[in-house]
């Protein structure tokens, strides 16, 4: 079985809580089943937490609902320390983490809907997918 290794911006983990159609749920899906094993760091975390917590009611979740999914996600996720920063690199200085999280994991692929957001990061060897791409590469249909 192929296990991809991938850094989801939270925009994938917003849109996969928010509709169960679309590859974001998908992805969300794939992880349960063991077939994308995210790579995750404690600012990631924290920036999951802030935006779905902030976005509750549009999603339909308690915090309560909230914690115990991130719970769960960490224990299907593998953690990074990142000891070193590239910032200010990105447009968005809120980005800067995603790629220090892929450059310190070594991981080539932040899979992301806002492509324009992470202009320039081929050139630390990492690129830019959309989560049609990545269920594309682990073989799982939409």
């Amino acid at each position: 079985m192929v296990i991809i290794q991938a850094i989801l911006d939270t925009n994938i983990i917003f849109a996969g809580l928010y509709s169960s159609r679309g590859a974001s749920y998908q992805i969300l899906r794939a992880t349960i089943a063991g077939k994308i094993s995210p790579i995750l760091s404690v600012a990631l975390l924290f920036e999951y937490e802030d935006v779905l917590k902030r976005s509750s009611k549009q999603l339909g979740f308690s915090h309560e609902a909230i914690d115990s999914f991130l719970d769960n996600l960490c224990k299907l996720s593998s953690f990074q320390k990142i000891h070193y920063l590239w910032r200010p690199f990105l447009s968005d200085p809120k980005d800067d983490h995603v790629l220090e999280l892929a450059v310190a994991s070594q991981v080539n692929n932040i899979t992301t809907f806002n492509v324009k957001d992470f202009k320039g990061v081929e050139q630390f060897g990492v690129k830019i997918i959309s989560p049609k791409q990545l269920l594309e590469e682990i073989k799982w249909e939409l």
